[in-house]
């Protein structure tokens, strides 16, 4: 597994088109976000979308899948978006926030299925940055961990995660706190998970 070192939430130019260039090539990998490190890849591949899925364990056909977009104008490329919508990103992006709406036929077929996706603008510069650069959403979901130390410790996570991603993203100490999942399919919006993401609806 490669490994990048960064502080502060920067990368260097070489880093991004390094890290870019394997999300095209189809590769997953561990980065650092503004809740907890998460498992990515391109989310426009189906292959890469699946093997996300089998390295976290979770059913695509019964759990929500999440993509991570560098700004408003991707994400209204991959899920219906109303002016409701439209106001809460624009006020609370980028944030700790996963944003429940209907998705769109670009994306693979494993978020078809649910008929909705997760849309994640997350408040970390090297995120977005690199999704920028390498011009994909990234399909996004947290690590799992045994104890809290291999949630946060960059070194522990590699050890975890040494056999089954291709690159990783040291950054600083990571959290275990979860974005707030805000449900946006229905007549109003509705929080479904509290984390770190404050809002009042």
């Amino acid at each position: 597994m490669k490994t990048y070192k960064i502080w502060n939430s920067k990368a260097s130019e070489k880093q991004l088109q390094q890290l870019a260039s394997q999300i095209n090539d189809g590769e997953t990998g561990i980065i650092p976000t503004d809740t907890m490190y998460a498992l990515v890849g391109n989310a426009l591949d189906p292959k890469v979308v699946d093997r996300i899925c089998k390295i976290k364990g979770i059913n695509p056909d019964k759990t929500n899948l999440s993509i991570m977009c560098s700004d408003i104008s991707m994400a209204s490329e991959y899920a219906r978006i109303d002016n409701k919508g439209f106001r809460l990103l624009k006020e609370y992006t980028p944030g700790a926030f996963t944003w429940l709406f209907r998705s769109v036929s670009s994306l693979p077929k494993a978020f078809k299925g649910r008929k909705t996706v997760g849309i994640r603008i997350p408040a970390n510069d090297f995120c977005r940055e690199l999704i920028s650069i390498s011009g994909k959403p990234l399909i996004t979901t947290s690590i799992n961990f045994k104890d809290e130390d291999y949630a946060v410790s960059p070194g522990l996570i590699f050890e975890a995660y040494e056999n089954s991603v291709d690159f990783m993203v040291e950054g600083e100490e990571g959290s275990i706190g979860e974005s707030t999942i805000v449900d946006c399919t229905g007549d109003e919006p509705e929080i479904i998970r509290q984390g770190l993401g404050e809002i009042d609806l």
